[in-house]
């Protein structure tokens, strides 16, 4: 049996170690996923039989995801292939004038409408196969994409029927709609800060789409206004760009009205079902998958070649989310994450104590890459309620405190499976991911909990 803090010297170890390896991006995730807590938990004299049910109780936290991951990034592909995104594009490019900052400002709207289920790995498949197209086409970031999705669906995880909140409300003994209610003042301050974000982003797309632009013609265009981009030119160049990859991808693919209808009716289709929670993701993108291959592909020769085409890029990141499911797995199995958490608040001086909520707040998207979800509502909620409790400060007070604190860093955190979908769906990368987007989120939820704060929902 290990000691609390030995527990917690190997969790931060292999925690920081982890997410330096990763934010270096010298080599790939799946090496440090799964090596180093592997090796940690060797060290700390855990055995081979212990380790193994570590990874295993890990595995089964994400299996789901990543049979999602696999045959949504083949149903996609597919799609992409028989060019049914292509007018789609075209039509985006040209109602946003090949204006980055309208295209970040309706990315953030459908962000927030696509969480409406409360399920990161669904929103996160509805928005980013369709908009990154744009965003390429556009020769925008597709960091930009990933972070302006990924804080709109964090405002909308305060929803009762999501994780966190209904998390707080077991531990305080709330009714989830309860603590909504009480949220939402700082979810519609939450949601407007997103589209101001949005708004500086696409701002700065914009000086980058100019930038590039005076360098292909002349000097002169440095002052061009969004509608002297030529639309109509990139929307072109965009077609021809799917025309001559489909031709490159030689394969015997159906076309006629009739196909391309069906295929608008089976992504409507998934869309509903996902929507409506008639089927989990993973056996809504099988069924939705062999249907495609069905519809577009000709023959048994092209349904190979799909398979063969895209497999190499959906198990690639199917590999980074089992890696992960190695590191999970020890550090919950091993009991590292829990006392973490408690070691953190334990080392607070007693005279904060009426502040502890607060404080807490403030470092939640910090806290988030050093504990799991489960281990900040279940562990450290707990400490913090009963700790500030004494000073007069209300459970809800307590809950909505690290709610909000916390909430708003939900997809920066390697703990979260849905956020390795959302990489490998955009083509990223985890270190590059969070340089961009931990030092704007982590501000973003500073200013809404001083604001929160400040209007007393904190008491």
């Amino acid at each position: 049996m290990q000691s609390a803090l030995g527990l917690t010297i190997a969790g931060l170890a292999i925690i920081f170690l982890t997410v330096a390896i990763l934010i270096r991006g010298k080599v790939s995730p799946i090496v440090p996923m799964a090596l180093i807590p592997a090796i940690g938990a060797l060290i700390l004299g855990y055995s081979f039989e212990e380790l193994s049910d570590f990874f295993s109780d890990g595995l089964k936290s994400v299996m789901s995801v990543v049979v999602m991951f696999i045959f949504a990034i083949i149903f996609f592909g597919i799609m992409q292939d028989v060019g049914l995104f292509t007018p789609v594009i075209r039509a985006l490019i040209r109602a946003t004038r090949g204006n980055p900052v309208f295209i970040t400002l309706g990315t953030a709207a459908i962000g927030v409408v696509a969480h409406l289920d409360g399920s990161g790995s669904t929103t996160f498949l509805l928005t980013i196969p369709a908009l990154l197209p744009l965003y390429k086409a556009m020769h925008m970031s597709r960091y930009t994409l990933l972070t302006i999705v990924a804080l709109a669906a964090s405002v909308m995880n305060m929803v009762p029927w999501a994780g966190p909140v209904g998390r707080a409300g077991s531990v305080i003994a709330q009714d989830p709609h309860d603590i909504w209610i009480h949220l939402l003042p700082a979810q519609g301050i939450a949601m407007l800060g997103v589209f101001a974000v949005a708004a500086a982003l696409g701002i700065l797309e914009l000086r980058r789409v100019r930038k590039r632009s005076a360098q292909q013609v002349s000097a002169g265009e440095d002052s061009a206004s969004p509608v002297d981009i030529d639309v109509e030119k990139i929307a072109t160049e965009f077609a021809e760009n799917q025309r001559q990859q489909q031709a490159e991808i030689g394969l015997s693919f159906r076309s006629g009205r009739a196909v391309t209808v069906i295929n608008i009716v089976l992504i409507l289709a998934v869309l509903v079902v996902l929507l409506a929670g008639l089927l989990p993701p993973a056996p809504a993108f099988l069924i939705a998958t062999t249907v495609a291959m069905l519809v577009n592909c000709q023959d048994k020769a092209a349904q190979t070649g799909v398979l063969h085409r895209h497999a190499p890029n959906a198990l690639s990141m199917a590999g980074v989310i089992i890696a992960a499911a190695m590191f999970l797995g020890v550090l919950n199995g091993s009991g590292m994450l829990e006392e973490i958490a408690l070691q953190l608040i334990a080392i607070m001086p007693e005279g904060v104590g009426q502040y502890l909520h607060i404080i807490v707040a403030f470092f939640g998207v910090p806290l988030d890459l050093l504990t799991s979800t489960d281990a900040y509502y279940f562990s450290v909620l707990p400490i913090v309620q009963e700790t500030a409790g004494n000073f007069g400060v209300s459970g809800m007070g307590a809950a909505a405190a690290l709610i909000v604190g916390n909430v708003i860093g939900t997809f920066v955190s390697p703990f979260s499976p849905a956020l390795w979908l959302a990489l490998g769906l955009a083509e990223g990368q985890m270190g590059h991911y969070l340089k961009r987007a931990l030092p704007l989120v982590w501000a973003f939820s500073i200013v809404l909990v001083a604001i929160c704060w400040g209007m007393g929902m904190f008491a």
